[in-house]
């Protein structure tokens, strides 16, 4: 199984060089050799900045890169990510990062993704009205090492100032803006390149999605088997009740329908009672 895409090309359809962490992955567990195309335009099919609408969802808007990227160069094997930020789904109040990788084999028709979503992300924007305050908040974000994005307003897009890693520039930039402006608004700058934390975590699901590429499928031998649904009811240790955990697993392949049910694919057979609705409601 892991021939099959040995010595083959495999395009990385990015603008932001994630190309650094996820072609050693590629190349060292798929043996493929891999490449990018110089002035990549990811831009068209959205910003996080917003100055350009993602209309698509994120796995429709990954398959245009891919197949943008695979008219471009010819390539029947492509990579894209797709990220989106904001409230964990479910955790209140806390940021999340979801990131979706999606491969793409167009000789054989096959669409192998995965996803995850982390809290460890530096996710923020806020109104500030005094360099103290955006001294404050570039702090909280790992600023020089995360940039900075500056605009008048959070839904504005004039004059905007994108990918601040320099503290000179972003101390001028902020005072001279306040003189002309009551406030401003700040918020970290998402692109991978600029963002070592959301990058840490497209690099992992990287390492993800090269083992699901190696899981062959039981019943055709097709690459992808693996992960398509999660049944909750882990029962929980005190009381026994079914939990929101997840207790079963179901696989399947991304080229036939064959499918398989795991159980307890966390390795526990019961959940803690801190995550049971009736002994923790």
């Amino acid at each position: 199984m892991h021939q099959r895409y040995k010595n083959l090309e495999l395009v990385i359809a990015t603008k932001h060089k994630k190309e650094a962490v996820l072609a050693p992955v590629f190349v060292s567990k798929l043996g493929v050799n891999c490449r990018t195309i110089e002035n990549f335009d990811t831009d068209q099919f959205g910003t996080f900045s917003g100055e350009v609408e993602r209309l698509d969802s994120p796995l429709e808007a990954a398959r245009k890169k891919n197949r943008f990227a695979h008219e471009m160069t010819g390539c029947a094997l492509a990579v894209a990510s797709e990220g989106s930020f904001g409230q964990h789904p479910h955790l209140f109040f806390v940021p999340g990062n979801e990131e979706l990788l999606l491969f793409s084999d167009f000789e054989n028709g096959l669409e192998i993704v995965e996803k995850s979503i982390v809290t460890e992300t530096n996710f923020a924007g806020q109104c500030i009205h005094s360099w103290k305050e955006a001294v404050a908040f570039a702090e909280k974000i790992g600023f020089p090492e995360s940039a900075i994005i500056l605009r008048k307003s959070e839904s504005s897009h004039e004059d905007i100032v994108k990918g601040i890693t320099d503290p000179k520039q972003f101390q001028e930039a902020v005072k001279n803006q306040l003189k002309n402006h009551q406030e401003l608004w700040l918020e970290t700058d998402m692109r991978a390149h600029l963002n070592p934390q959301r990058m840490a975590h497209i690099g992992a699901l990287g390492k993800k999605l090269s083992e699901r590429i190696l899981s062959a499928c039981p019943s055709c031998q097709s690459p992808g088997f693996g992960p398509v649904k999660n049944i909750a009811g882990l029962p929980c240790q005190w009381c026994s009740r079914p939990t929101r955990s997840i207790k079963t697993q179901v696989w399947g392949c991304v080229k036939c329908d064959h499918q398989e049910e795991k159980k307890h694919p966390n390795k526990k057979e019961f959940e803690d009672p801190m995550y049971c609705d009736f002994c923790n409601p």
